[in-house]
């Protein structure tokens, strides 16, 4: 199998592509894959020039972080979870987001996503006794990874703008559910950050590796009194 790789040395060099060649089953992820690569004795590209080793980020390997988002064949994924059985053709195509700063590699800094929550206010409250009928809203909401998957995939979503996309959308339903005096500023700021951008594509509830339903999060905000 060829793996193909979009690299890039740090934050402030060109970017390239460099492929490799690899032995792997169909029932390796692609995190498996790049393990594959990079603990060889020695890497080298498809044409036997000397290769540094792959930079990417990984920490539980079990989808439950989010660490390991990059572009998969064109498609924001986690590579903990995509297995090559899903994929097609013989070449494996991987990038790191584009909508985030490129640190190295498939390595980016995705901490304006925690920086646009801090300026939005999105923080918890005076606590909020749980009501039964809310412990499912909450627990799916709860269960976003901060990825940025959904920040890739979306077309309204870019680099440094007003609109802060459906993580957002997701953490401001969350945090109103939780507490007793922040559901109507969490909601001005749901309707400066995200109401007035989105276009409902959708294309963040199919991407999303957790299966978060954004449009269950929208219409709670909506719900509540400006």
């Amino acid at each position: 199998m060829l793996v193909k790789i979009k690299r890039q040395t740090d934050a402030t060099s060109a970017p390239y592509w460099q492929t490799f060649s690899v032995e792997a089953g169909p029932d390796m992820t692609v995190s498996a894959l790049l393990d594959r690569l990079n603990y060889t004795d020695d890497l080298f590209d498809a044409d036997g020039t000397p290769a540094p080793r792959i930079r990417w980020e990984c920490s539980c390997a079990q989808k439950m972080c989010g660490a390991c988002a990059m572009v998969i064949d064109g498609v924001p994924r986690l590579a903990c979870a995509t297995f090559l059985r899903d994929l097609k053709g013989s070449t494996v195509t991987l990038e790191p987001l584009s909508k985030f700063p490129v640190v190295a590699d498939l390595i980016v800094d995705r901490s304006g996503i925690s920086e646009n929550l801090q300026k939005a206010q999105a923080y918890l409250g005076a606590y909020r006794p749980l009501k039964a009928k809310d412990a499912g809203p909450m627990y799916t909401a709860a269960k976003c990874l901060k990825c940025g998957l959904c920040l890739e995939v979306c077309p309204n979503y870019q680099k440094g703008d007003r609109f802060f996309g459906a993580l957002f959308a997701n953490e401001t339903a969350l945090l109103a559910l939780q507490s007793a005096d922040r559901a109507r500023p969490l909601r001005d700021s749901y309707a400066a950050h995200f109401a007035a951008g989105c276009s409902k594509a959708l294309s963040c509830v199919e991407v999303c590796p957790m299966g978060i339903d954004t449009l269950a999060s929208m219409a709670r905000m909506n719900r509540l009194k400006p």
